[in-house]
């Protein structure tokens, strides 16, 4: 198998049709169908489970967000446009 392309995150989602928000908000939905009410760190140690490329890294806050309001049964907001922030992996 070759590495280099396994690695490809984002590229290779987006060249299947996948946008970053998509892949999130659809994770985020399906996660509060099956647990709904997890709370704080919890859903972040999630999030690095089901999201472990450091490509993904960026999406936490919406992950978060869109579990949040899926799990209280509500639809998310469109969610305002967010200042960038570095992150760096740790393994």
């Amino acid at each position: 198998m070759d590495i280099s392309v396994t690695n490809n995150y984002p590229q290779l989602c987006f060249e299947t049709g996948l946008t970053c928000r998509a892949c999130v908000g659809e994770t985020a939905r399906q996660l509060a169908g099956a647990c709904k009410g997890l709370r704080g760190k919890m859903i972040g140690q999630m999030f690095v489970v089901l999201h472990p490329n450091p490509a993904c890294a960026p999406m936490h806050a919406l992950f978060t967000e869109s579990y949040r309001a899926h799990s209280a049964g509500t639809e998310p907001a469109e969610p305002v446009a967010r200042r960038p922030v570095a992150m760096a992996a740790v393994a």
